[in-house]
């Protein structure tokens, strides 16, 4: 068969499985696929399980999509399973669960954006970690490969994890659910015996979940260059997805369909470590510019 017509069954297959864990777990994920609208067999694919088993799971459980709470916007792990983006995917091969949340759009029908957090880190112009294959990292050169790991889950819907790369350098990311979106903290810790320089993230968020902001183009795209803020908006213009970090760089990826705002770091010699914090906010109105400037104003742009 065409290697080009089996891309896309590839990339889907080589979605994450999760580890086995305890009963209470596979309920879990069960409801988190049920609130992303999986098919049993995507169900089956993200749990690692058989299509008929997952049914008679379901079935036991009485599986139903976990509530929204009220203070606060639903944010999950993203299940893997499913690709979370429409285009341009040969350009993410086996997307890593790991970094992958979904903050769930509170209109009816809004679906969700999967926010990949990081999706890939760089120092001294090299590529040190991505959550997917495209371009060879720095340890995909030296046929080092890095476990996959979980988010791990704490109160009030906050998903935390940690990763320590082999030469030291660590990053630890944060997602706090709040009403009208999400908070992100991204910290990097350098424990290698150099000083690193040049040290950036990328953090992209995508659409393909969310109807009405998943037009492949950049027509209904906005960057804000000023305030690091990179949004989208809804196909009648009244609604907004955006994404701000400190000390971000803005550009958007219609093909996926995504936007980011990028956070950079500055130079940290060994045992040194830097946070910068960003956000994920939803904007109901026409007119974004002057919410942002009203926001940042009044200091409120990166905290609730």
């Amino acid at each position: 068969m065409n290697l080009r017509l089996l891309l896309p069954l590839l990339l889907i297959s080589c979605a994450q499985a999760p580890p086995a864990g305890s009963k209470d777990d596979t309920r879990y994920w069960l409801e988190v696929c049920a609130a992303h609208g999986y098919t049993q067999a995507e169900t089956a694919m993200a749990l690692g399980k058989e299509a008929r088993d997952v049914a008679q799971l379901q079935q036991h459980y009485g599986i139903k999509p976990p509530a929204t709470p009220a203070e606060r916007l639903l944010v999950l792990p993203y299940p893997g399973g499913r690709h979370p983006r429409i285009g341009f995917l040969d350009g993410a091969i086996d997307p890593h669960r790991d970094t992958k949340c979904s903050v769930f759009l509170p209109w009816a029908g809004g679906g969700y954006a999967v926010v990949d957090f990081p999706e890939a880190v760089w120092n001294e112009k090299e590529l040190v970690y991505l959550a997917h294959t495209h371009i060879p990292t720095r340890w995909d050169k030296r046929g080092v490969k890095l476990d996959r790991i979980d988010w791990t889950r704490g109160e009030g819907g906050v998903l935390e994890s940690r990763r320590t790369l082999p030469d030291g350098l660590a990053f630890a990311a944060r997602v706090t659910p709040v009403r009208d979106g999400a908070l992100f903290e991204l910290r990097l810790k350098n424990g290698t015996d150099r000083k690193l320089s040049g040290a950036r993230a990328q953090v992209c968020v995508m659409l393909k979940g969310a109807p009405g902001f998943n037009a492949q183009t950049k027509e209904n795209k906005l960057k804000l260059d000023a305030e690091s803020v990179c949004a989208v908006k809804s196909e009648d213009g009244k609604r907004w997805i955006a994404t701000v970090f400190e000390r971000g760089r803005n550009w958007e990826n219609p093909p996926c369909p995504c936007i980011h705002s990028d956070p950079t770091f500055p130079d940290l010699d060994p045992g040194a470590e830097s946070v910068t914090r960003g956000r994920l906010f939803l904007f109901e109105g026409e007119d974004l510019r002057a919410e942002v400037a009203r926001r940042s104003a009044a200091g409120t742009l990166l905290t609730p």
